[in-house]
């Protein structure tokens, strides 16, 4: 059975590692794993546990890079000063308690002509 070196070594010769898996699906790495069974370059088995390997890495590239975007995005947004929900919903209410002070004042100046 080879080990997790091999299997990255493989990887690599097959070019994994620069294209990114993440942007591979369960079924191209099933195929290259059975290209690489057929070539005599591993076992059946071997097979199996590359592509539970490769599906496993596969899964660790795409949660490290949401979290890059992720990181990126609330970089920018704090940057870029924008306000926030919560900032937004407070200055509704302050408009609305503004307005109904105004129609408070407006209509009791009304009711004095």
């Amino acid at each position: 059975m080879k080990d997790a070196n091999d299997i990255a070594e493989i990887m690599k010769k097959v070019g994994l590692f620069g294209i990114g898996l993440w942007a591979l699906t369960e079924e191209k790495i099933q195929d290259i794993a059975d290209d690489l069974i057929e070539n005599g370059e591993m076992k059946k088995e071997e097979g199996k546990q590359f592509v539970r390997d490769v599906v496993e890495e596969q899964k660790k590239q795409k949660e490290d890079m949401e979290k890059k975007i992720s990181s990126k995005v609330q970089e920018t947004i704090s940057k870029a000063d924008v306000a926030t929900k919560d900032e937004v919903s407070e200055l509704k209410d302050i408009i609305k308690s503004l307005e109904a002070k105004i129609d408070k004042l407006t209509g009791s100046e009304e009711d004095n002509e």
